[in-house]
């Protein structure tokens, strides 16, 4: 039988996580420490704010990018709303979260996107990591983080990057590589270095590809709150543990409809400016 000699891949990874628990502790432990002493000052930074100041901000920044009354006047309702539910500081922590796991994936992701889109090999190796980072159930490589960086913030923020990573990789490659050919041609033309061309023209072009993979990425990272909470992480998906773990319907209800708010507020910013809103 087949069965009868299973290939150890198994014991192979978990070797390899042992290997780098016993070597690399030193450098996961200092990028723990680093990273969550980051999210902390910011976490403190928002909660020094009275309420009402980033309520004001976020419609300020509504109204600037859209223009619209209509989405001013919800975000400020929804905010309250979760202010009045008394869920306003597990919002900001969740906020923090998502903020540092989107910048990060992003920073990362994007200059992979546009390197894979001018170099086919690059995406042809690409690919295969990325169907495995999205196909994987997070709960399998929160596993190995979990060992590596410890209970807290940290291991979901690390899993949160792996899950959300790979729709700015993908969009901003496919934006890249979708730029006319005419308007390159005529960047050269002009006598367009490679980096003119990349600034001036093909990232000018793919920018909607690229934001609604950066929306993406926000959207993927707000639906690992709940994931993260189960290693430590604070915000949101706390109260949705709790209320799980003790059959709270209320609870479970009121903190599912603030993440849900996030979620809608979130993508409502990030639409293109002056757009008209769905």
């Amino acid at each position: 039988m087949i069965s009868d000699h299973k290939i150890p891949l198994g014991h192979w990874m978990e070797a390899g996580v042992d290997w780098l628990t016993l070597h690399a502790s030193g450098v996961f432990d200092t990028i723990s420490f680093v990273l969550e002493n980051i999210i902390m000052v910011l976490v403190d930074v928002f909660k020094w704010f009275p309420p009402a100041v980033p309520i004001i901000i976020t419609a300020a920044l509504a109204w600037w990018l859209h223009r619209s009354l209509s989405l001013v006047v919800f975000i400020i309702a929804a905010l309250l709303l979760i202010l009045n539910l008394g869920y306003w500081q597990e919002m900001l922590e969740t906020f923090v979260l998502v903020f540092a796991a989107t910048t990060i994936s992003v920073l990362l992701g994007v200059p992979l996107g546009i390197m894979a889109a001018h170099r086919p090999w690059l995406y042809t190796v690409l690919r295969p990591i990325l169907d495995l980072m999205q196909t994987v159930p997070t709960f399998v490589y929160l596993i190995p983080t979990l060992v590596l960086f410890g209970l807290g913030i940290v291991p979901g923020l690390i899993s949160t990057i792996i899950f959300a990573i790979a729709a700015p990789i993908r969009l901003t490659y496919l934006g890249v590589t979708k730029v006319p050919e005419e308007l390159i041609e005529a960047g050269k033309a002009f006598g367009a270095s490679r980096m003119k061309l990349l600034f001036k023209v093909e990232l000018p072009a793919a920018l909607p590809s690229i934001m609604a993979g950066i929306t993406q990425c926000i959207m993927l990272s707000l639906s690992m709150v709940v994931i993260a909470a189960l290693v430590g992480a604070d915000g949101l998906g706390k109260p949705v543990i709790r209320a799980l773990n003790t059959v709270n319907i209320s609870q479970g209800f009121e903190a599912g409809l603030a993440i849900v708010l996030v979620a809608i507020i979130l993508d409502r910013l990030c639409k293109a400016p002056n757009s008209k809103e769905a």
